[in-house]
C-alpha cells in the first residue's frame, strides 16, 4: 500500500486553463499529531528545501497575516467575503512571488486551518465546522491546492493529548461526564475526512496515521513533494510534548486548582478508564479499516514506511483521488 507521492517536476494539480500551475500543497494537521516536529524540520531546512525548488510557508507565517481573512475576523470592518477576496489576492501574490523565485512546489502547514484542540474539547468532537472553513481555504487558494495531507491518531491518545494540553493552558479538568462525550460523541476521523474531501474537491486527500509517521518528518516531507533525498538535519528534534502528570499538577497548584483532580503518578496522564480506551481504540480501528477500504474514493491511507526507497514509486493513488476513483465519486459521496 505504501507508496510516493510524483516528483517535484511532475505536479498533479489538477487546474483550469490559464491557472497558476505551480503545486500547492497543505499539511492540516491534526493537532497533537506531531505537527510542531514537521514544522520545525521545515524551518530549520527552509534554505535547503529553497535550493531545490520546494517553498515552505509555516504557522509563524500563516499567523502573521498571509491567510488573515480566509477565515471571518471578528471585529473587522470589511464583510466576510470582502475578507476573503483580500486574502485570496494576497494569497495570489505569494504564489507569484514564489514563482518568481524559481520554486516548484510550494507546501503550506498550519494545523490551525483545520481548527483547534480548545475548540474540540470544547465541543466534544474532531474538528467540528472543518468543512466549512476549508471550503474558504479551497476558495482563497483558488482551486490552486494539488493535494492536503491529514495526520490521524488513535482517539484514546489523541483526545489525553488535547485534555493534557488544554489543561495546561488554563482549560479545566475534564469530569466523567465530559470524558463519557468524547467517546460517544459520534464524530470520527472518517467523518472529518469526509468533509475535508467535501470542502476541497480538486485536492487529493492523504491520510497519515500518526503511530507510522509522527517520528519521521523527511519521510512525510518525500511523501508531500516527491523529493528523492530530503534534508536530515533537525529531523529527530521533538517539539511541543504533552506535559505529563507532574507538570499538569504543578500547573492545577499554580492556579489555585485542587491538584487532586490528576490521578497520582509520573509519565503521561490517561483519562479514560479501561472501558472508554477499549471503545475508542474500536473506533480508531473502524476509522482505519474504512481507510484501508478506499474511504468511498475520498482518501488514500499510507501506513509503512519505507525511507530507504523514499521518492523512487509514483502511486497511481496519488495520481488518483482515492484508490482509483474521480472527482465525481467524491461529489456523490
Amino acid at each position: 500500500m505504501a507508496s510516493l507521492a510524483p516528483a517535484v517536476s511532475q505536479p498533479v494539480t489538477r487546474l483550469g486553463k490559464g491557472m497558476n500551475r505551480m503545486d500547492v500543497t497543505l499539511h492540516i494537521g491534526a493537532h497533537r499529531t506531531a505537527t510542531s516536529v514537521f514544522q520545525n524540520y521545515l524551518q530549520e531546512n527552509e534554505a535547503d528545501l529553497a535550493s531545490r525548488g520546494i517553498g515552505i510557508i509555516g504557522p509563524k507565517r500563516t499567523r502573521s497575516g498571509m491567510l488573515g481573512g480566509v477565515l471571518p475576523r471578528p471585529g473587522d470592518i470589511r464583510t466576510p467575503a470582502q475578507q476573503l477576496r483580500r486574502a485570496r489576492g494576497r494569497i495570489g501574490l505569494t504564489i507569484r512571488d514564489a514563482r518568481a523565485r524559481g520554486l516548484r512546489h510550494l507546501l503550506i502547514s498550519d494545523e490551525n486551518m483545520l481548527g483547534t484542540p480548545r475548540h474540540n474539547l470544547r465541543d466534544s468532537r474532531l474538528y467540528r465546522g472543518c468543512g466549512n472553513r476549508l471550503a474558504r481555504f479551497d476558495a482563497a487558494f483558488g482551486g490552486r491546492i494539488a493535494r492536503v495531507f491529514l495526520s490521524v491518531r488513535a482517539q484514546d491518545r489523541y483526545w489525553a493529548s488535547v485534555a493534557a494540553f488544554c489543561v495546561a493552558r488554563g482549560a479545566r479538568v475534564p469530569d466523567s461526564a465530559d470524558l463519557d462525550r468524547l467517546v460517544t460523541s459520534g464524530r470520527h476521523w472518517r467523518d472529518v475526512i469526509r468533509d475535508v474531501a467535501m470542502a476541497l474537491p480538486k485536492a487529493q486527500i492523504i491520510v497519515l496515521p500518526y503511530e507510522a509517521h509522527g517520528g519521521l518528518p523527511e519521510y512525510q516531507l518525500s511523501l508531500m513533494t516527491g523529493l528523492a533525498t530530503p534534508p536530515k538535519a533537525h529531523a529527530r528534534e521533538w517539539m511541543n510534548r504533552a506535559p505529563g502528570l507532574p507538570q499538569l499538577r504543578q500547573v492545577l497548584r499554580d492556579r489555585g486548582v485542587d491538584p487532586g483532580l490528576l490521578p497520582d503518578g509520573e509519565g503521561r496522564w490517561h483519562p479514560f478508564d479501561r472501558m472508554q480506551t477499549m471503545v475508542l481504540r474500536e473506533i480508531y480501528a473502524d476509522d482505519l479499516f474504512w481507510l484501508r477500504a478506499g474511504a468511498d474514493g475520498l482518501a488514500t491511507l499510507i501506513e509503512e514506511t519505507r525511507p530507504e526507497k523514499m521518492g523512487t514509486t509514483p502511486l497511481q493513488a496519488l495520481t488518483e483521488r482515492g484508490q482509483h476513483n474521480g472527482i465525481e465519486t467524491r461529489r456523490l459521496a
